[in-house]
């Protein structure tokens, strides 16, 4: 982002410049035979004009000097617009929907030496969405508000921890302010949280860093949580390791779901130190649901979609 905008309308200093040029000549010429000081004032004048074409003789659409009085004729030769165009606002506020997650098939291999457990799972998003908007202020640090649901809104919120890495990891010190709207069911296991930390990302890149790509977008998001990498793309994607591998797969064949949530939580961590005192005797067949993807098969899909917590 270039963010040094003109201080001063480029039409004012083409004709502030050129009369103190003119000016400043004169007084010079005319002072070799009159006087020394008029010399002087003459050179001082034209010196002052050229600073202030320096200073302020900017594009006022991107903010880059525009050089010679002159060159490059009506429009900006880094940004191509017309100069006389009106100087557009910079966008400062911005909503994404955070589109809910599904395990088409979830299976645990095993436990690692680090603690986490080896997964592999086939993850789909769904039309079902919060609406997350991100808004840079002009103060520091991040707030956060939600709407339709009881959720903190300091660290312990996915979304807030998203801005603070995206924060760190682009060194960027600016005001942020969330606003969630949610509709996701919480402690559902469709990645509501995940789902609103990578809108957050994606909303900061959006509004700081443009440039940014979905590798870079994807690294920073997997210190945030296992699911946000896969929430940046979403999709249909194969996870492994403990969700961060992931393969992206062909879309998956249109079909239906209804979600059902009791009233009572699920807590995700909870069920997996409990699978650990468990042997798994039915297993979802991820080769049938990837074959099921790769040819376009919706019943053969909605027949093979399992999760080893349901036994």
């Amino acid at each position: 982002m270039n963010d040094k905008k003109p201080l001063m309308d480029y039409r004012r200093v083409q004709k502030l410049q050129t009369p103190l040029l003119l000016t400043g000549a004169l007084l010079s010429g005319v002072g070799t035979s009159v006087s020394v000081p008029l010399v002087i004032l003459g050179i001082a004048i034209m010196l002052f004009a050229i600073v202030i074409g320096v200073l302020y003789y900017r594009c006022p659409h991107c903010g880059r000097p525009l050089g010679r009085i002159g060159e490059g004729g009506a429009y900006c030769p880094h940004c191509g617009k017309a100069l006389n165009a009106p100087v557009e606002e910079p966008v400062r506020s911005i909503t994404v929907p955070a589109y809910a997650k599904l395990n088409l098939t979830l299976d645990i291999l095993g436990k690692r030496d680090d603690g986490y457990h080896e997964m592999q799972m086939v993850m789909q998003t769904v039309s079902l969405h919060d609406d997350v908007t991100v808004t840079l202020t002009d103060g520091k640090g991040i707030t956060c508000r939600v709407d339709g649901a009881a959720l903190p809104c300091d660290e312990r919120n996915l979304a807030v921890k998203a801005a603070r890495a995206f924060c760190e990891a682009m060194d960027y010190g600016g005001g942020i302010d969330i606003a969630l709207i949610k509709r996701i069911p919480s402690e559902a296991g469709m990645a509501g949280g995940s789902a609103d930390a990578a809108a957050v990302l994606r909303a900061l890149r959006a509004l700081v860093s443009p440039t940014l790509t979905d590798e870079r977008l994807e690294q920073i998001s997997a210190n945030v949580g296992s699911d946000v990498p896969f929430c940046i793309r979403g999709g249909t994607q194969l996870a492994e390791g403990r969700g961060e591998k992931l393969t992206v797969l062909k879309p998956a064949p249109r079909f239906f779901v209804a979600v059902c949530k009791p009233d009572f939580p699920i807590s995700t961590p909870a069920l997996f130190a409990r699978v650990d005192d468990v042997t798994i005797t039915d297993r979802p067949d991820t080769d049938a649901m990837l074959a099921a993807i790769e040819h376009g098969d919706a019943d053969t899909l909605c027949a093979n979609v399992r999760n080893v917590f349901e036994q």
